[in-house]
This record gives structure tokens, C-alpha cells and sequence, in this order.
């Protein structure tokens, strides 16, 4: 499956997560404080809450339920409670637009 257009860069907001839902699979789509964009997996995997809710410093994501940080460039938890990763899906900007496959994660 070819990647999705889920968004324009210009409606993202820096150090802000926005939710998108691609071929039923939630995604966080970030622009960090240095212009990237990155995509994670929207959902916490210590309590299914939505992360895109949370609060994003660097490169990271923040749960705001229990705390736990995740890194939008690897998806790996960096505190407890979670324990596990949450998936990082490559991203593709096309003529000012964010793409997306939920079937293309990048491999860290």
C-alpha cells in the first residue's frame, strides 16, 4: 500500500502532537523545535491512553496520564511505566505535505 497524505506541514504546530488515523492505525504526527516530523504510534503502551494528548519536549512524547516519555525517533519508552515501544512510521514530505504508511515502520 502506498503512503497516505494525512496532513500539510503548516497545520502541525511546533512541539505539539497531532492525531491521525491512517487504514484504522492511530498515528502521532510531531514537528519537534528543530522543523522534523516525526510519526509514532498513538496509543501508550502501558494504558492505551492516546499520546497524541500528551506533552512533547525534544524528541520526545510524554503520556500525560502516568508519565511515561517516548522517543519519536526510536519509539522506545525512556521511563517507567511502559516498558515497551510504540511503533515510528517513516515519514515522506511531499510538496509541503506529510505522508504516511501505518504498514512502513522504520527499523531501529
Amino acid at each position: 500500500m502506498a503512503a497516505s497524505r494525512v496532513l500539510a506541514v503548516a497545520e502541525l504546530v511546533e512541539n505539539q502532537a497531532s492525531r491521525v488515523v491512517v487504514d484504522g492505525v492511530p498515528i502521532a504526527v510531531v514537528k519537534d523545535s528543530a522543523g522534523d516530523v516525526h510519526a509514532i504510534g498513538d496509543t501508550c503502551t502501558h494504558g492505551e491512553i492516546s499520546l497524541s494528548e500528551g506533552f512533547v519536549e525534544g524528541e520526545t512524547l510524554e503520556c500525560w496520564a502516568h508519565g511515561s516519555q517516548f522517543s519519536l525517533v526510536t519509539g522506545k519508552p525512556l521511563n517507567l511505566p511502559a516498558y515497551e515501544p510504540v511503533p515510528v512510521y517513516a515519514v515522506e514530505l511531499i510538496d509541503g505535505d506529510v505522508f504516511i504508511d501505518p504498514n512502513v515502520t522504520k527499523e531501529i
